[in-house]
């Protein structure tokens, strides 16, 4: 039979919720045996012509009680179900959590969206209904029929004995179904989720596929991959449907044999009236209890090779763990920042990072340039950690980077990215997760300083909603609003990645003018695709292919003659190309 020792032993809490209702629906079976007993005797002494109004009483008293012992350990097996189903969802989700949330960042960004979102929806559904209803249903199967088998034994053992063996045959059947199941379902959770990842990424382009008029390519690629997954879903449904058919037969098939022993039992008289219509009562609760077991063990089965996907996902092993001896990152608004011989590459064939040897000094607005492909980005993901050097080191206040413990490295160290997530919900949840104890007071303290506490205000206050993305929020809202969130944080080290691309001119203007005022008591380092934005800048660092080619404030790089000259001429000439289309 199919039991999973890893998933039970995971939810160790569910335990004891499973045997509460193996434990309620034995009681529900003591239930209907006391009611078969009384119906039985009530009509064998009608047959015997010896039931009296006394004795009719009685029956319905008795009747009526064990029908109640029924009626309430059914709904006390519903709930302890429940609790055990509950505890499972809880577990598994907390576990999918904590794995990703032990992950470094750019291995989270490695997984599959819809793969997750499925996984931890639909997936956790699935095994709530294996440890709700499979496993108990299991283990009262098991138990039922030996059960029945001891009370009617002493009636007549022959025919007890062959009800009892013809019990095995529903879960053979079970074992020869699984066989199949096991690959189908594997396949059918393969397309489910493939399909899945299809759809979030059309749905998440469907701008992108509107402007190039590539929509309708797209929706007939899904309609023949939604093709696909119908197929495999109907021959899922057909080996469930054979399979019930097949438990059908047998179920009622053996309850048959069970009653036809009794019947010739009786004709040779091996079995009195009150037996016989005992054996004809409780015959079919041998075999009710595997059948449901049946109807259950599909969604078991897709269960199952959910909680694979899910094991999959927690036994992915972590790239970079952190050393036990980590230590707390506790400095205070004069970090200064080191490169030593850094080396970094996604693959072989070509460094992001090639040999960088810098200092970002604090209280300073350091600024990194240089064209696309040349690394910026990639630098900010060393800083933070999300990706690690594979030569070379990042020291903070002499402190290499990957001995620092990361909760404290990034209560210190923060990033605001053209790209920070707005979540939905209320505009001030989205900045307590800066800083849990803020005050209302501090909160706006914030959102002035970017220029937005009016606007807020206007619009409802702190519980003003927020849509997912910020997707209510202009552009250059969204990154103020980020700004502020970073700023409420309060970090000794704030590190702007293009933070200011693609957003409106005042909110820019802004923005910058801040940085600037922010580097008196920060570090300030700004990557920026966009020269002018450097001309202010303390240092200003030009990479290229990787490498540190130039360095020095705007007016000595200039002077140089170099690639940011170079770059910065090139970039005036297409704003003045811009300026003088617009004025014309």
């Amino acid at each position: 039979m199919m039991i999973d020792k890893r998933l039970i032993n995971t939810v160790e809490d569910s335990k004891k919720w499973i045997a509460a209702t193996v434990l309620w629906n034995w009681l529900a079976l003591v239930g209907s045996i006391v009611t078969a007993v009384t119906f039985a005797w009530c009509l064998h002494q009608a047959f015997e012509q010896t039931l009296s109004l006394t004795s009719a009483v009685i029956f319905f008293i008795v009747l009526v009680a064990a029908l109640s012992l029924r009626v309430f350990a059914g709904k006390m097996a519903g709930k302890a179900s429940y609790y055990a189903s509950t505890h499972v969802k809880h577990k598994l989700r907390t576990l999918i959590y904590q794995k990703l949330a032990s992950m470094p960042l750019n291995q989270v960004n490695q997984q599959s969206t819809s793969s997750l979102v499925q996984i931890a929806s639909e997936g956790v559904e699935q095994i709530e209904i294996y440890f709700g209803r499979y496993l108990p249903q299991l283990f009262y199967s098991l138990l039922a029929p030996l059960t029945l088998f001891l009370f009617l034994v002493f009636f007549n053992a022959p025919t007890a004995l062959v009800l009892l063996v013809c019990v095995p045959l529903i879960p053979m059947s079970i074992i020869a179904v699984n066989k199949i199941a096991k690959r189908l379902l594997a396949k059918y959770w393969a397309i489910y989720v493939g399909l899945g990842s299809s759809f979030l990424d059309n749905l998440q382009g469907l701008v992108t596929l509107k402007i190039y008029q590539d929509d309708d390519y797209k929706a007939k690629q899904m309609d023949s991959e939604a093709e696909h997954f119908r197929k495999i879903t109907m021959k899922v449904l057909t080996m469930q449907l054979n399979s019930v058919s097949l438990m059908d037969l047998l179920a009622y098939g053996g309850a048959a044999i069970g009653i036809l022993t009794a019947l010739l039992q009786f004709q040779a008289g091996h079995l009195t009236v009150f037996a016989v219509i005992l054996f004809i009562l409780l015959s079919s609760e041998f075999f009710i209890p595997l059948r449901l077991l049946g109807s259950f063990f599909h969604v078991a089965m897709n269960g199952k090779a959910a909680s694979d996907k899910i094991f999959t996902l927690l036994d992915t092993p972590i790239t970079r763990t952190q050393a036990e001896s980590a230590v707390n990152f506790d400095e205070k608004n004069n970090i200064q920042i080191t490169l030593q011989n850094l080396h970094f590459a996604y693959s072989a064939e070509k460094n992001a990072i090639n040999g960088l040897n810098l200092t970002i000094q604090p209280h300073q607005l350091t600024v990194f340039v240089g064209k696309s492909g040349c690394g910026k980005s990639t630098l900010v993901s060393l800083l933070m950690g999300f990706n690690h050097a594979q030569q070379g080191q990042i020291l903070f206040n002499g402190k290499n980077s990957s001995d620092l413990h990361r909760t404290s490295f990034y209560q210190q160290i923060c990033l605001v990215s053209h790209s920070s997530y707005i979540f939905k919900g209320s505009l001030r949840e989205n900045m307590l997760m800066a800083q849990i104890n803020a005050s209302d007071e501090q909160i706006y303290q914030a959102l002035s300083q970017v220029n937005l506490a009016d606007f807020v205000r206007e619009n409802g206050g702190l519980d003003m909603p927020l849509l997912s993305r910020g997707n209510n929020l202009s552009g250059g809202q969204i990154q103020r609003l980020a700004l502020a969130r970073a700023l409420l944080h309060d970090a000794s080290c704030y590190i702007f990645d293009e933070a200011t691309s693609n957003i409106d001119v005042e909110s820019e203007e802004i923005i910058l003018q801040f940085i600037h005022q922010l580097k008196a008591e920060k570090t300030i380092v700004m990557i920026s695709h966009r020269l002018a934005n450097a001309v202010q800048a303390d240092k200003i660092y030009v990479l290229d292919n990787g490498q540190l080619v130039e360095q020095g404030t705007h007016s000595q790089l200039m002077e140089k003659q170099g690639l940011y000259t170079e770059m910065f001429n090139q970039q005036k000439a297409l704003e003045n190309i811009r300026t003088g289309a617009n004025y014309a």
